[in-house]
């Protein structure tokens, strides 16, 4: 079982103060492979959101019969960080886990499921009670901005998708045509496939951050060279134009990552 159960130039980096487009990050557990990439995300200043797209949270146990088992969105990382090295400290950190959620738990909460992203809705103050708990004792996350990368993302949509696995993406952009555009604002979607461990977590967080900064650099020309009317709605020239580059911008960054295969679609919210 995966992690997740399934050079830097100066384009990568926001600068603050100027345009950044919105991102999210998405994998099949929103543990190795999403969290890298939104830890690389949040760290060149970038607004980011993560999440996962499987039933449940599934992590490896001592055995390939025995996996540990979360439920998204009520399941911080600091209390499976607590279980685990309660269960097995030795083999938990062994095989990188410990370390991860670690990692985890210093840039957000907890794993969220993408099919339960409410899409449009203001991501302000305290998470919502979810069901089941009837008190704010039986659940006590943290605020939304306490994540790293919340910054930007307060409207509850984003511009860019990247997930890290071909399921993954067919997951996502099926919920989305599900959805039926209620928004109608278009969402850009790519897939990055990376191996779900932690070398190819940390080398694949580095191509989507550079795939970021070129993206965000088409936008940032685009805007400044048509203005930015119509861009919040998903429209507008600088829109249409960035839109146009998108195919080029990737074509580009593969020549450069021939290792990562990339798909990639237009879709909407």
């Amino acid at each position: 079982m995966g992690l997740d159960g399934a050079n830097d130039n100066s384009s990568t980096t926001a600068q603050d103060g100027g345009f950044k487009l919105k991102f999210c990050t998405v994998c099949a557990s929103n543990q190795n492979r999403s969290m890298e990439a939104h830890l690389q995300l949040s760290s060149a200043h970038y607004p980011v959101l993560s999440f996962g797209t499987g039933s449940l949270v599934r992590l490896p146990g001592p055995s390939i019969t025995q996996p540990n088992v979360y439920q998204f969105n009520t399941t911080s990382y600091d209390s499976m960080y607590t279980e685990l090295s309660t269960k097995d400290p030795r083999l938990y950190r062994a095989n990188g886990l410990l370390p991860m959620l670690e990692r985890n738990r210093n840039v957000k909460w907890g794993p969220e499921r993408w099919q339960d992203w409410r899409i449009g809705v203001p991501r302000l103050g305290q998470r919502p009670l979810p069901a089941g708990a009837a008190t704010v004792n039986d659940f006590t996350p943290a605020k939304y901005d306490a994540d790293k990368g919340a910054s930007g993302t307060e409207g509850g949509v984003v511009d860019v998708v990247f997930t890290c696995e071909e399921r993954c993406w067919d997951a996502v952009v099926d919920d989305l045509l599900n959805r039926g555009s209620p928004l109608n604002r278009p969402v850009h979607v790519f897939n990055v496939d990376i191996k779900d461990n932690h070398e190819e977590a940390l080398v694949g967080g580095k191509a989507i951050l550079d795939l970021a900064g070129r993206l965000n650099k088409a936008a940032a020309e685009e805007r400044e060279m048509y203005g930015v009317n119509g861009w919040a709605q998903g429209g507008g020239a600088a829109r249409a134009g960035f839109d146009e580059r998108v195919p080029e911008i990737l074509g580009e960054w593969q020549e450069r990552w021939p290792n990562l295969p990339a798909l990639w679609t237009l879709a909407w919210f």
